[in-house]
């Protein structure tokens, strides 16, 4: 059996399977390619280990061994339709024997696979009951050019890639594992894709921030909901079960929305390979602002984070002010800023007892205008209940500093917490990034809620009212540091050492003038 690695040696070891596709495309391109065979492959190798648990109670040798007793099954009449109903009830959908990946590798070896063959396997997957798996490899494109100029090109490159992820037997690792080995490839096409990232990464440091705070408190809750509305590949939502208690992270409920159809997809195919079960599992592709959440499932949620476009736009028709979600704050956010509709969506969906986290530009701490009357409501109804201010160059998709601000329903004083993490961080090659002790400073400082020097201060909604509802950090908090003051004297004894030098040197090199015969400068 092949030598288990750990999460990272795994994701690199997936990454370099794809060498060959970033030579001739671009890493947002050739993402929904590698993603998408990591995802079959790891349902064919479990459904390959899961039929030699049926058939034979234990554990394969090899891919290859569990293949054969897989396709010596299919022969057998007594055995085959119980073994289909069980892989059925399981994964939601019985690959056949000549459709594995495995079964794919040994085509490729024998000089018979076609792109078309597979096609045809996720075609079938996608077409499984219950819907789950419905639209899931439409990204996956056999006939783009981009793969090659002919069909023998494009058979050729998947064909390499797929046989360099062969070795791996996907089977052997954890949920926890493979799912961050999934993770790690997500944030290297992040690393890849610059500016694009934003469309489907946030940054893991900045997730568990969030994820820490807003499921505080609620650890022990069965069945406890978290909402992301602009949830890209997912990786935010995920995070939560990690603070959740172990015997109830298999009850949390995931609900996301995604308008971009390939990042939702990728959401999908994340959350399966987490491992949680298709009824936890409440995605849908749409326009958050323009598509409110569907009134058939729950409107409410114990947490909600989200790491939304910043300043986007959107269409912020007179009509929206009838929409529930807005019509409470008078003004509508800004057409080319959408960052309070954002916000505003994700609040409207917080539970009276939950958290809401959501990464902003810092803008809408101090913008005026209908952003200003905005935020004056939520402070009036004491909504905002912390702002942690990040340093800049932590995102892949912006180098500017950003803001973390986080919302109850339920803060009776409408006191305001002020952190200015803004020194929190750690150069990188790329990118700034938090260290552990960074993360655990800022979550600690939070939860706490108390004043910090320097770092954070809890202000009263007086406090904020007197400095007219602004929620600059730098208003509340001094990070002003007072140089060391200056010693005059021996500032002055340094300065007239260094006269007494220059003299020093000027009358040796008039020695030098005078004994070459040359005239002596005045």
């Amino acid at each position: 059996m092949t030598e288990k690695m750990t999460a990272s040696d795994l994701g690199q070891a997936l990454w370099n399977c794809a060498d060959e596709m970033r030579s001739i495309m671009d890493a947002n391109e050739y993402k929904d390619y590698l993603l998408g065979l990591v995802f079959y492959k790891t349902l064919s190798d479990n459904q390959l280990r899961t039929v030699m648990d049926l058939l034979e109670g234990r554990e394969p040798t090899s891919l290859n061994e569990a293949q054969t007793v897989y396709e010596s099954a299919q022969k057998d009449p007594d055995i085959w339709p119980d073994l289909v109903k069980e892989l059925e009830m399981r994964f939601n959908v019985a690959i056949e024997p000549n459709r594995t990946f495995n079964a794919f590798c040994k085509a490729i070896n024998e000089k018979s696979f076609l792109l078309t063959d597979l096609k045809d396997a996720f075609t079938a997957i996608e077409q499984a009951k219950n819907g789950f798996y419905a639209g899931l490899f439409e990204g996956f494109n056999i006939y783009s050019e981009k793969l090659g100029s002919t069909d023998r090109k494009r058979n050729a490159l998947i064909s390499n890639c797929m046989m360099a992820m062969a070795p791996q037997n996907f089977s052997l690792y954890d949920n926890d594992i493979l799912g961050d080995a999934y993770e790690y490839l997500i944030a290297k096409f992040a690393e890849s894709s610059g500016k694009k990232a934003g469309e489907f990464y946030t940054p893991k440091q900045v997730s568990v921030i969030l994820s820490q705070i807003v499921t505080h408190g609620q650890k022990h809750v069965d069945g406890f909901s978290i909402y992301d509305a602009c949830c890209g590949s997912a990786s935010l939502l995920l995070h939560a079960k990690d603070y959740i208690d172990a015997d109830k992270r298999k009850h949390i409920y995931y609900f996301g929305q995604e308008k971009n159809t390939s990042t939702y997809r990728l959401a999908r195919m994340n959350c399966m390979l987490h491992q949680i079960p298709y009824q936890y599992q409440h995605f849908r592709n749409g326009d958050t602002l323009d598509e409110d959440w569907p009134s058939d499932e729950p409107t409410t949620f114990h947490a909600v984070v989200m790491n939304p476009p910043y300043s986007a736009t959107w269409s912020n028709s007179e009509k929206m002010l009838a929409d529930s979600r807005f019509s409470p704050y008078e003004k509508l956010a800004p057409q080319k800023k959408a960052d309070y509709a954002f916000l505003l969506h994700g609040f409207y969906h917080l539970r009276e007892d939950g958290m809401m986290g959501i990464v902003l530009p810092l803008g809408v701490l101090f913008r005026g205008g209908t952003e200003g009357t905005i935020r004056e409501h939520l402070i009036d109804n004491g909504s905002i209940y912390a702002v942690v201010g990040l340093a800049g160059g932590l995102f892949y998709s912006t180098g500017i500093p950003v803001c973390l601000v986080f919302l109850r329903k339920d803060n009776v004083k409408r006191d305001v917490l002020f952190v200015d993490a803004s020194k929190e961080f750690e150069k990188g090659k790329a990118q700034n990034y938090l260290t552990d002790a960074n993360i655990k400073k800022i979550v600690d400082t939070v939860i706490a809620r108390k004043d910090v020097e320097k770092f954070a201060h809890l202000a009263t909604y007086e406090e904020i009212v007197e400095n007219d509802y602004n929620l600059n950090i730098p208003r509340y908090v001094d990070t002003f540091e007072e140089e060391a003051p200056i010693d005059i004297n021996a500032q002055t004894d340094i300065l007239n050492g260094l006269n007494k030098e220059a003299r020093e040197v000027a009358e040796r090199v008039n020695a030098y003038f005078r004994e070459l015969g040359l005239k002596v400068g005045e």
